[in-house]
């Protein structure tokens, strides 16, 4: 079948996905922390640096797009999706409305943006995308998710996974316990086996093919507040742990979200999954947005003479990325650019 086809390209040995899905909003941000002006000129030019940067088809399978880059073109007018697909690199496309404060549960959200969507995921297929990506956000703490709130993201991420796959894209499927907050590991763990088991409910409920999807769960860690911050080791050994508890050996592949980890944590802590003693039944890899993008985005800061210098960062990122996928990554080569 094609969807497990595509599965299996996303998630192949050494490679990963880069997530370059930001909204307007969100890169926004990131440019104002930078002093740049965020206009549809600068984010274009942004994004291409990143996608021509020289050798990263080595390391990436796909890169999820927002819809703004779905449709914009490179400076010698090839399409960023003609310009991927010609180094073999799947385009896909996040196509989720954006979490929303959920009605009657104070600090809990749902994602939204189910109206409307198998005629979108329609116009996405046929501009060129091959994969699609839908977010749900978890919050935490003593008393929260809510039953409820889980329930609900679950339903919403299983009714846009069947409607992804009846138009012939592989969904990613997110479900993200935040880490925000002074929770610790322990609590992260019991709220993540109980989100991942609600989500793979649902998608048995609907019928949805588990070949065909990829899972883009969050690590197991602490709350960014936590006094009492795990090892490398113990975050490796709890998120197996929990994958193992949660995730039938069907789906082909998990790609880990980062969650706001530095790039070096995040990539310490892919490459201890992966020297795992015990095989593991699904391939294990990366999505990372910020975890990958952070160096060049700094790097760059606008200036077209330094466009060279964050391409080369960018390729060593998604290097040591491709390493800690084969868990064959050290510390050591940090600074080797």
């Amino acid at each position: 079948m094609q969807l497990e086809e595509t599965a299996r390209r996303l998630v192949a040995p050494e490679r990963g996905i880069l997530a370059a899905d930001e909204s307007s909003a969100t890169i926004g941000k990131r440019f104002e922390a930078l002093g740049l002006p965020c206009t549809v000129e600068s984010r274009r030019a942004y994004r291409e640096l990143l996608f021509s940067s020289p050798g990263i088809e080595r390391y990436l399978s796909g890169v999820i797009l927002y819809e703004e880059t779905l449709k914009q073109t490179a400076q010698s007018g090839e399409r960023f999706v003609d310009l991927l697909t010609s180094r073999e690199i799947l385009p896909g496309i996040k196509v989720d409305g954006g979490a929303k404060p959920f009605a009657g549960h104070p600090g809990e959200f749902v994602t939204e943006g189910l109206d409307g969507l198998r005629e979108r995921l329609s116009s996405y297929r046929d501009l060129g995308a091959r994969f699609t990506k839908w977010r749900a956000v978890i919050s935490i703490d003593a008393l929260r998710p809510s039953r409820c709130a889980v329930r609900s993201n679950a339903e919403a991420l299983a009714r846009y996974a069947m409607l992804a796959q009846e138009q012939g894209l592989v969904p990613i499927v997110e479900p993200e316990v935040l880490m925000e907050g002074d929770h610790d590991q322990a609590r992260c763990e019991v709220v993540t086996v109980e989100v991942l088991n609600r989500v793979f409910e649902a998608l048995h409920a609907h019928g949805a093919c588990l070949e065909g999807l990829i899972l883009k769960p969050n690590m197991v860690v602490a709350g960014k507040k936590c006094p009492a911050q795990p090892t490398v080791e113990a975050v490796a050994g709890a998120t197996l742990r929990t994958l193992a508890r949660s995730v039938p050996s069907a789906v082909p592949g998990i790609a880990f979200l980062s969650g706001g980890q530095t790039p070096e944590r995040a990539t310490a802590h892919l490459n201890a999954m992966n020297q795992s003693a015990h095989p593991l039944p699904w391939q294990v890899t990366f999505s990372f947005s910020r975890a990958l993008q952070e160096p060049p985005l700094s790097a760059w800061a606008g200036q077209t003479d330094r466009v060279a210098t964050a391409q080369k960062l960018f390729a060593h990122r998604v290097h040591l990325n491709s390493l800690a996928r084969m868990g064959r990554y050290s510390h050591e080569l940090e600074g080797a650019v």
